[in-house]
């Protein structure tokens, strides 16, 4: 009887480890363990951008299969279009690379600018951070204090490149708000536009984000040394409730249809993405690792400790954003052509 017994109950202990070795299997852990992810940022140190980057490449690894080593790297030019080239056309398709993308690059697409050499529906969007609104600002020693006294003198400003929303923003409002902004482009990033305003090269800046704002120069804010007077969103900011939306400031219905266009990508405002190509298991293993993140406590304290502001979107629902925007009507993108193409 024993012998019968263990006969008996050897297929099945076989079965089982067959069952418990498939079930352990996963293609997707398999790929990613030991290996390195690269977080790519499109401007330079120092920044929104470049802190928020950062702050997800030291949590997200651990959500990912295989637990990855996830490294931030720094890949500035023009206002975020050279990282996203590269990552179209150069980058690996295999889900080892992400990139905080720059939140102006679907209406830079849109509109058809020759030097934007990627297509952002085919880019894996993974989820996006924030919702906050852009702004311009001036600094306080200009005697700038309303968009109104811009419509009266010029206010220089900076801006990254012509591709970025720190041009197109006053560029737009120059056109159809009559404002009176001089842009002076080529500055690689935030820290660099805010020397040039400390030093009195500038008055001011063409755009940052008012989350930026709050988490990198909160002493700014408390002793009133930069004054904002435009804010970028589709509605206004309840901080901002008194700053008035470009849309606010147009001249006529189109102006304000053209504005508001180039004002829906703020609704993205921080995203991360992965290149085209990536196997579907890949893109949802990153996606589900992206909003685990979000959910993250020490995710949630580090970025609580850094006044960081969190409003998450997921990855589904910021691809459906990006590709409304490549996808407006051809009327608006008309009119916002010559705005962001710098001509």
């Amino acid at each position: 009887m024993p012998k019968r017994s263990t006969c008996v109950a050897l297929p099945f202990a076989l079965a089982a480890m067959v069952v418990a070795g498939a079930a352990a299997a996963d293609p997707v852990a398999d790929f990613y363990r030991g290996k390195t992810v690269s977080m790519v940022i499109g401007v330079s140190v120092g920044g929104d951008y470049d802190r928020r980057a950062r702050l997800i490449a030291r949590h997200m690894g651990r959500h990912i299969p295989g637990n990855p080593t996830i490294v931030a790297t720094n890949m500035p030019g023009g206002g975020g279009l050279l990282a996203a080239n590269w990552l179209a056309q150069v980058a690996p398709k295999d889900g080892t690379v992400m990139l905080m993308i720059a939140q102006n690059l679907p209406l830079v697409q849109a509109i058809g600018t020759p030097s934007a050499k990627y297509d952002v529906r085919k880019f894996f969007w993974l989820g996006n951070t924030t919702d906050t609104p852009n702004v311009i600002n001036s600094w306080h020693t200009t005697g700038v204090h309303t968009v109104q006294d811009v419509m009266q003198r010029e206010l220089v400003v900076a801006a990254t490149g012509i591709g970025s929303g720190s041009y197109y923003y006053p560029a737009a409002l120059n056109k159809l708000a009559g404002t009176k902004f001089k842009i002076v482009s080529g500055y690689p990033g935030g820290n660099e536009a805010n020397l040039a305003m400390e030093r009195g090269e500038v008055g001011g800046r063409g755009s940052n984000s008012w989350a930026s704002w709050k988490s990198t120069r909160p002493q700014w804010l408390a002793e009133n040394k930069i004054i904002m007077l435009v804010q970028i969103a589709l509605k206004r900011n309840p901080e901002l409730k008194d700053v008035p939306t470009m849309q606010d400031l147009a001249k006529n219905e189109t102006a304000a249809q053209v504005l508001t266009f180039l004002s829906a990508d703020t609704a993205i405002a921080r995203a991360v993405v992965t290149t085209p190509g990536v196997p579907a298991a890949r893109v949802a293993a990153l996606r589900h690792a992206f909003a685990a993140t979000m959910k993250d406590p020490e995710f949630i304290a580090e970025a609580t400790k850094m006044k960081m502001d969190l409003s998450i979107a997921t990855g589904e629902e910021a691809q459906a954003i990006a590709a409304s925007v490549v996808n407006t009507p051809p009327e608006i993108l008309a009119r916002a052509k010559t705005i962001l193409q710098g001509k």
